[in-house]
């Protein structure tokens, strides 16, 4: 039968004890919310979704889908179709299309690597047509790129049409995909991320700001985008590290500029001073030790194969209840490596994880003689 064996989580390196009563009083939670349409706020080191709010919705864009432009100029980057002094035509589409602007001039020529700078830093519209062009020999063709990059990421919610996140029906994603694209880029991408931390950038005599309010904000944030169109609102793609734990947040359909820059500010400095990381278990720790029926070992440790990270409210890792899910005994022979259990955990605000265990050493089926002790020993004293 299954069963449901009970722990206690102690400290940051204690190991799980078997059999200990969970503590039963509910941390207190603390508040969050946000004026913001949609929102997700994710802690990349445990993966935990810190917040979230209408982010399965579709919605518009704007200029934050510029960073799946980027995502398909950088694989050109990688494997050598593009390089980044190569120069690039400005077309007659691209000199004339509105919106915000690297001011480039109809039949001149571009590094990519200003155009780049000219997308991330001044939003340019005129530059991802030129890349788009550059590379695919059309804005049309580029997307196809774009739309193909989407699927391989998962982002099955997302639809692109265009380069620029210029408004269109057909031109959506949701802010749990566009944390797909953001999660992609800052660790797929490595060599390319310094550009998101530029804040400013001249062409043409023209110097342009980052958009990005939380780069001139004491948060460590270095990255992402910023968008804006009548139909989406305010938007933004924030990523920031500090004491080496990187925060990602999406946030969409704020009214005004104003806001984006406070909420954005505001909920990363809630997350920083009212979250913590704890390690409830590091790899190839015994977690729990299990019987085995008819084994030439008798007891087996279940381990984990990867550290076990979880985002907390701060002072409350003493709520963390666990539980290790298991048949047992187990039934030999069981093999090295074999998952056969799950560890449970509850986290203080109720949220379940659960991850495989696994036999870290091997325990054969016992011979005939063997066997025969164990009936005999299991007749006169059970299984202990």
């Amino acid at each position: 039968m299954l069963k449901q064996k009970t722990l206690h989580f102690l400290s940051f390196f204690a190991l799980f004890i078997a059999l200990i009563l969970p503590v039963s009083v509910k941390a207190e939670t603390p508040v969050i919310s946000t004026v913001a349409k949609q929102a997700l706020i994710v802690d990349a080191q445990t993966g935990s979704v810190v917040f979230e709010k209408n982010s399965m919705d579709q919605m518009p864009t704007s200029s934050m889908s510029k960073v799946m432009t980027m995502l398909v100029i950088f694989d050109a980057l990688k494997d050598g179709r593009l390089k980044l002094d190569d120069t690039l035509l400005v077309s007659k589409k691209a000199w004339a299309k509105g919106g915000s602007k690297m001011f480039v001039g109809e039949g001149t020529r571009i590094s990519v690597e200003d155009l780049i700078k000219g997308v991330i830093v001044q939003s340019g519209n005129d530059a991802c047509i030129v890349l788009a062009e550059g590379l695919a020999g059309s804005e049309e063709a580029f997307v196809d790129l774009i739309n193909q990059k989407a699927r391989e990421l998962g982002m099955n919610d997302s639809n692109f049409k265009n380069s620029t996140g210029w408004p269109d029906p057909d031109h959506y994603s949701t802010a749990r995909d566009l944390m797909k694209m953001s999660l992609d880029l800052v660790y797929n991408y490595p060599e390319f991320y310094h550009y998101y931390s530029i804040k400013e950038f001249e062409h043409n005599g023209i110097k342009q700001n980052n958009r990005n309010p939380l780069l001139y904000r004491n948060l460590g944030a270095d990255g992402i985008k910023t968008g804006h169109t009548d139909v989406a609102g305010y938007g933004l793609i924030g990523s920031a590290e500090q004491a080496g734990r990187r925060i990602f947040m999406v946030l969409n359909g704020l009214e005004t500029d104003k806001m984006r820059r406070s909420e954005s500010a505001r909920l990363l400095a809630w997350i920083y001073n009212n979250t913590e990381n704890v390690t409830i278990a590091k790899k190839d720790d015994v977690i729990y030790n299990a019987k085995v029926w008819m084994g030439s070992e008798k007891i087996i440790p279940l381990v984990l194969n990867e550290d076990f990270h979880a985002t907390i409210y701060n002072d409350s890792k003493d709520q963390i209840k666990t539980e290790i899910l298991i048949e047992e005994p187990l039934q030999a022979p069981v093999a090295f490596g074999a998952e056969v259990a799950k560890l449970r955990v509850t986290l203080p605000d109720n949220t379940v994880i659960e991850k495989p265990l696994f036999a870290a050493t091997h325990s054969p089926e016992m011979n005939i003689f063997g066997k025969a002790l164990a009936r005999i020993e299991y007749a006169v004293v059970g299984l202990n």
